[in-house]
């Protein structure tokens, strides 16, 4: 579940696994954003859904005075904002799942880093400014952002570890913590997650390499199936046309030299492997 500030478009997400958590993460949004800027929610827009609608939310409305407002049935656009947002943040995950190869069961933690990564960037719907530079009212600092799905090297504390036991641990980075000052680190051996400030980072090589392109009759389970001949074309480059314009020869990536007998072009390659000797010989002939 996430909420959407009308006025500066911040985004906070909730995970749950139950529609009947609703009520409870509403109660702790709404206690945090108050608390933080000092002012009280005046509005409550949403679809019809009917988690958003039990006595228990609908008294707890009208104690605190907040107006409700929701969209008619079949109706997603009268909610356009969180519509839209949902439906990029949902882009977002499925390209950052489909580019480092991750298995779907890190959705949710990619859904939280592209949202801690979407909340300090700028957006068309605020010119000049991000959406948590408009909430907090200072520049959001991105100096310790790093590569999604890097290796990360995280550091094992002397009281955990005894002399002859490697110092850090091969992990996988995963996210932001909202409540350290550390990063979300995940260990493929022990399938443990853990949150540290010291770790080193390889940003040039992720955990889960991209898929395998293999050639046709050659693909395995896992494999994305490649079309040879389309491989070659792409692989020979673009096609250059003779002089007289009634033939062309593709380029294979060779050095060539252009000879022209008669108005006619002939095409020559260069062996590496002939000798000197025999090339000048012919030449002669």
């Amino acid at each position: 579940m996430s909420f959407i500030d009308d006025h500066t478009r911040k985004v906070w997400v909730y995970f749950m696994k139950h529609k009947g958590e609703v009520f409870e993460h509403f109660l702790n949004f709404k206690a945090m954003v108050e608390k933080e800027k000092g002012v009280s929610i005046k509005c409550l827009r949403s679809d019809g859904g009917g988690e958003y609608f039990s006595n228990e939310f609908n008294e707890y409305l009208k104690e605190q005075g907040i107006q409700r407002k929701y969209s008619c049935s079949y109706s997603p656009q009268h909610n356009g904002i969180v519509e839209r947002k949902n439906r990029h943040i949902i882009e977002i995950t499925c390209a950052m799942l489909n580019e480092k190869n991750l298995p779907n069961y890190f959705w949710a933690e990619v859904v939280a880093t592209a949202i801690y990564i979407m909340n300090p960037t700028l957006t068309t719907t605020i010119h000049a400014m991000t959406p948590k530079e408009k909430f907090k009212g200072k520049k959001p600092d991105v100096s310790y952002f790093k590569v999604f799905d890097c290796i990360a090297y995280l550091h094992v504390p002397d009281e955990k570890r005894s002399k002859l036991n490697p110092k850090a641990e091969k992990c996988v980075f995963i996210g932001y913590s909202l409540k350290q000052k550390g990063y979300r680190c995940f260990n493929p051996s022990t399938r443990k997650l853990q949150v540290s400030k010291d770790v080193v980072f390889d940003e040039m090589v992720s955990r889960y390499p991209p898929l395998k392109i293999a050639k046709d009759g050659e693909a395995r389970n896992g494999d994305v199936p490649l079309n040879v001949e389309q491989e070659s074309q792409l692989i020979s480059g673009p096609q250059e046309s003779s002089i007289s314009g009634s033939s062309s020869t593709p380029w294979k990536g060779r050095l060539r030299s252009l000879n022209i007998i008669d108005g006619s072009s002939q095409t020559s390659f260069r062996n590496p492997h002939v000798n000197d000797e025999s090339s000048d010989s012919k030449k002669s002939v």
